[in-house]
């Protein structure tokens, strides 16, 4: 590996590798977390809420330990069963009783950000369930909710993550920049799953749902993270749905994907195609998307 090198928007020079061999030297009992903590700290290496970009560092300390450039101590620690580690949700037992009924019979719909809390594998074992792609970890900076009737009973389920890097249609919308792009790109959310749960028949719910999504999104994701979201996107797959509950929430067909899947070297469709949509979550959006310093 030649350097300087490039990781995760951070150039890595002889100078920086230096650093780190003397870092690993002074510190012979630290494990590979405690460097990371350490490296995060002298280079002020945070993320947007201000929390250490251990995770990140610690891909970089990899790579630079795999490529020969520096030593890192051997692992401390090892999970005796990495399996379980990814292991699918499990079923939730709950009331899977109809519910049938205008939108106001439902009560006041009560909207919660369930991560890192006990109703998170509530929404992951429902979504693995009843979605009909069932339940992926999400990559990256991600929030989950749970929507429950006023009875208390869920009757939705969606998880909100960062968006891809590189999405044509978006970006044609947008009109940003490849600098812009790089630089705003967590300024764009994606709605990977969203889920009526199918015992619910309730007209309008969906679209009502992700109109009050809509409103909350930008605070949420900066009480989380540190920084709003002004644009949301999604895919449909028009052979499975028609995508109506976005139409009618005012989201905007953007194009259509190409159909490549992540491994595919033929450039030839090798997947359903499917509709881009995108909503403005802030009103001047592609200003704010496009601006590149």
């Amino acid at each position: 590996m030649e350097l300087p090198v490039t990781y995760r928007r951070r150039t890595v020079t002889t100078d920086d590798v230096a650093f780190l061999r003397q870092l690993i030297a002074d510190n012979p009992e630290a494990s590979r977390r405690s460097l990371s903590f350490m490296v995060c700290e002298a280079w002020d290496w945070k993320q947007d809420n201000g929390s250490p970009r251990d995770a990140v560092c610690r891909g970089l300390l990899l790579l630079l330990h795999r490529a020969g450039l520096i030593e890192l101590p051997a692992p401390k620690w090892r999970s005796s069963r990495p399996a379980q580690r990814h292991r699918k949700p499990e079923p939730i037992e709950l009331d899977r009783s109809p519910i049938v009924c205008d939108l106001a019979a439902l009560g006041p719909l009560t909207i919660a950000s369930v991560r890192r809390t006990d109703d998170e594998a509530v929404v992951d074992g429902l979504i693995e369930e009843h979605h009909y792609l069932g339940y992926t970890r999400p990559v990256g900076a991600h929030l989950k909710y749970l929507v429950r009737a006023g009875d208390g009973r869920p009757v939705a389920c969606l998880i909100w993550s960062s968006a891809p890097r590189h999405l044509a249609p978006r970006d044609r919308y947008i009109g940003w920049s490849a600098e812009a792009r790089k630089k705003n790109i967590r300024h764009v959310v994606y709605n990977g799953r969203y889920l009526i749960l199918p015992w619910v028949e309730v007209k309008h719910l969906a679209s009502h749902l992700l109109g009050r999504m809509a409103r909350m999104l930008p605070s949420e994701w900066q009480e989380a993270y540190g920084h709003p979201v002004y644009f949301a996107e999604t895919f449909v797959d028009m052979a499975i749905h028609r995508g109506t509950c976005y139409l009618a929430a005012n989201w905007v067909p953007m194009g259509q994907t190409a159909g490549l899947g992540p491994r595919n070297t033929t450039k030839k469709p090798d997947r359903s195609k499917k509709e881009v949509l995108g909503l403005s979550l802030h009103r001047r959006f592609r200003q704010l998307l496009k601006e590149e310093s």
